[in-house]
């Protein structure tokens, strides 16, 4: 059974944590995953989003229903500053979100249904690149993916820090946020520190649209819907140069919404905000509004069915099934536009790990190898639920 596979997964998994690599780039993982699903008998697909890799297999009772299980390989461009003996190998690189248990997790459940195939119909095990930010899912959506591998429902997993190993957590409805980037540069005449009164200063106005943003969200944003607007980059000046007030002001951020007429709400006003504001300060602004990921919905029926799966595998007491939704974002979102479907979280860990309490996104991060085999488990009995009764 799968625990007798532990160690084998573990080893897997650090081997590609050791080896991490980013968007579009993952061609040793993909080579790794690629062979393995050969070897274990599955029909493998390469090259969709350049790197991706799609492993099928039939079920051995017959059945027309054909079900997408999916998971991320990608790492992030960030310096790992864990000092285990598998972390990253490769400078400013590190699989600091889970990517690497992502993939072991559905490689397990793949090994395991190659060996006992007990279902009837089809499973594709999608296994993507490029979710951190490069939309990986668009890009295999728009080469066929689901002509090639024709999906009635399609699944995802997450990992969670700060949740309890052993749980998992999910909701009906929009359970992820649209993820979009914004961009505002104002500009004025800048001019000589000391006679400010001579130019237009472009520093006030960032300054004063960085915080009429808020307003946005706290007077223009009905109380009932979330929103968040944030400030990540600010560019103007240079560092040499203190009595310089410079002539533009770069500043870019980042925008979260569930709802289409909220995200809509967001790149109309903050235009506005931007116009008016630089209007009265003497300056212009030009703005840019970049939608990227939509929101993640998961459908009713989906979800209902991933709970059932999360409580056959943990018990329904360890199974959350309205946890509040989150602002982050996952290009998934891509793949449910498609087909119905749901996206489950898996606990990591939390401050009793002495790995996995960290948050994704970070140097001390790292995936928590206890859950391998839960999620594994996880899509094994998804597959059972979905497949298991179909004739």
């Amino acid at each position: 059974m799968l625990a007798a596979h532990a160690a084998e997964l573990t080893t897997i998994r650090r081997d590609i944590h050791r080896h991490p690599e980013t968007a579009f780039e993952e061609v040793r993982t993909a080579e790794i995953v690629a062979e393995k699903l050969k070897s274990w008998g599955l029909d493998v697909h390469r090259g969709l989003a350049t790197t991706g890799v799609v492993g099928t297999l039939k079920g051995n009772r017959p059945g027309q229903k054909t079900i997408g299980l999916r998971a991320d390989m990608d790492a992030l461009h960030l310096q790992e500053k864990n000092e285990f003996d598998h972390a990253s190998s490769i400078p400013n690189k590190m699989h600091a979100c889970g990517h690497d248990g992502h993939t072991t997790m559905l490689l397990g459940a793949a090994r395991h249904l190659a060996a006992a195939p007990d279902f009837a119909g089809t499973v594709h095990f999608i296994f993507q690149p490029a979710e951190e930010g490069e939309g990986g899912a668009r890009v295999m959506i728009e080469e066929g993916l689901f002509e090639k591998f024709p999906c009635d429902t399609v699944y995802g997993m997450h990992n969670m820090p700060g949740f309890p190993v052993g749980h998992f957590a999910i909701r009906s409805g929009p359970m992820m946020a649209a993820s979009d980037t914004w961009e505002t540069t104002f500009k004025g005449t800048g001019g000589h520190g000391a006679l400010p009164h001579r130019g237009t200063d472009p520093t006030m106005v960032a300054a004063q649209f960085i915080t009429a943003v808020q307003g946005i969200i706290g007077r223009n944003v009905p109380a009932t819907q979330t929103a968040v607007l944030s400030v990540g980059h600010i560019a103007a000046g240079t560092f040499g140069s203190p009595n310089v007030i410079p002539s533009d002001v770069l500043i870019r951020g980042t925008a979260r919404s569930y709802s289409p007429d909220v995200r809509a709400l967001l790149e109309r006003r903050l235009g506005e905000v931007a116009q008016g504001i630089a209007q009265a300060g003497g300056c212009t602004v030009e703005y840019k509004y970049f939608r990227r990921y939509p929101p993640l919905i998961n459908s009713a029926e989906q979800t209902t069915l991933a709970v059932e799966a999360a409580a056959l595998t943990v018990g329904r007491d360890k199974v959350d099934p309205n946890t509040p939704p989150i602002t982050g974002a996952e290009d998934f979102a891509f793949m449910l536009e498609k087909k119905p479907g749901a996206y489950i979280m898996i606990g990591n860990g939390g401050d009793e790990e002495p790995r996995g309490c960290h948050h994704v996104h970070t140097p001390l991060y790292d995936f928590n190898d206890k859950i391998l085999t839960t999620g594994a488990a996880y899509w094994l009995n998804l597959v059972q639920l979905e497949l298991g009764d179909a004739a």
